[in-house]
Order: structure tokens, then C-alpha cells, then sequence
């Protein structure tokens, strides 16, 4: 074996560690918000002295925990093509993805969120993919607001707010499926609010036209 063969084994194991920790924290969280490291680590079959090793404290899981949504949120913006695709489209699709998002990862959303601003924060990489995408909506003349940061706040409280909703909610319409309700719903009152003129219905259709589909 080589004289560096050794240390990238043992960084292999511990990243293999750490990936099974927060899958098991994801997994057990979601059942019990309070369980402890111990209970994580028999769920991940691993030692406690492992996950100790790996994460400290309860907030160290958190933050990591933190950091594996913004990867998902990292991911989201380059299914959604923010910085290629017809901004229109890639809005809405963004939106699915969020709300996509907000069901596959509910547990770590409810465990990191910060009371502040009621969301899990986001690293710069992904507040800077959400502010290009209402730069170029603004470029493209879908919304008149001119500050991307301001339009980034408001469509993120849209999402929460939206979130929020009953299933039964009337405001949902009838939309096909969760998703797909919610997204119309925030994609509306977002392009509403930011100074859209385009009527709703030419807005539905347009997302809709196949040449402007995010794949």
C-alpha cells in the first residue's frame, strides 16, 4: 500500500460514516424531532463513538442537516435552469421543485428552520441562483420590481406562506395534484406582486408550451 493509500481510505470511511449518519438523522428525525445522537446511531448501525466523532453535538447534526438541503436546493436550481432556460418557465419550475422539495425534506425543513425569517437559511450560492433568475425575469420584462434581493424575499415568504395551506384550501383551485396547486398558486400571486401585466391566462398557457418546457 502506499504511503497515501491509507489516509484516502480513511477519508473514504468517514465520509461513508457521515453519509449514513445523516441519512439515518433524516430518517429518525422525521418520526421524532427529539431523539438523540444514540438513537441516530443505532439507526445508522454505527457506533455512538462514531457519531460522536463525526458530530459533536445535536447543533453540529443540525448544521450539517442544514448544508445537505442547500445541496438539494443547489440541485433544484440547475433542474430548474435558471440561468438558461425562459426565465417565465424556469420560475414555475423552480416552484414545483420547491414545493417537491418541502415534502421529501420536511423533517430537516422543520428542524433547521430559523425563527427570524421562518426558513432553513440558505447558503450565497442558492440566494444568488434565486436573485439571477428574477434579474433575468426583470431583463425579459415579466416583473417591473428592480431589486432581485427584494424579489428573492418575497417569493420565499410566497413558498412558506403557500406551504402552509390546508390541502382543502380553496386558494388551491383546482390544479392537478399538491404540487402542482401550490406552485400556480405562489407562481400567480409572485408575478402579481412583483409588477407582472401579463393576464393569468396568457401566463398559464405560456408556461405551458412545450418550447418553453424545462427538462
Amino acid at each position: 500500500m502506499s504511503a497515501d493509500a491509507e489516509p484516502r481510505r480513511l477519508r473514504a470511511d468517514a465520509e461513508r460514516s457521515t453519509a449514513r449518519i445523516l441519512a439515518a438523522a433524516e430518517e429518525v428525525l422525521a418520526v421524532d424531532a427529539t431523539a438523540t445522537l444514540e438513537r441516530i446511531a443505532d439507526a445508522a448501525g454505527l457506533t455512538r463513538a462514531t457519531v460522536h466523532r463525526r458530530f459533536s453535538s445535536r447543533k453540529a447534526l443540525l448544521e450539517a442537516l442544514t448544508g445537505v438541503l442547500n445541496e438539494r436546493y443547489l440541485c433544484g436550481l440547475d433542474q430548474a435552469r435558471v440561468a438558461t432556460a425562459p426565465p417565465i418557465a424556469a420560475l414555475y419550475r423552480l416552484t414545483e421543485l420547491l414545493f417537491e422539495l418541502k415534502v421529501d425534506s420536511r423533517a430537516i425543513m422543520e428542524l433547521t428552520v430559523d425563527p427570524a425569517s421562518r426558513m432553513t437559511p440558505m447558503n450565497p450560492e442558492v440566494t444568488a441562483g434565486i436573485e439571477l433568475l428574477f434579474t433575468r425575469l426583470r431583463e425579459a420584462g415579466e416583473i417591473t420590481a428592480t431589486d432581485p434581493a427584494w424579489c428573492r424575499a418575497i417569493y420565499l415568504a410566497v413558498v412558506h406562506e403557500v406551504a402552509r395551506l390546508p390541502t382543502n384550501s380553496p386558494m388551491l383551485g383546482a390544479a392537478a395534484g399538491e404540487v402542482g396547486a401550490r406552485a400556480d398558486l405562489t407562481y400567480r400571486t409572485v408575478l402579481a406582486a412583483l409588477g407582472g401585466t401579463r393576464p393569468h391566462v396568457e401566463l398559464r398557457e405560456e408556461k405551458r408550451r412545450p418550447d418553453l418546457r424545462v427538462r
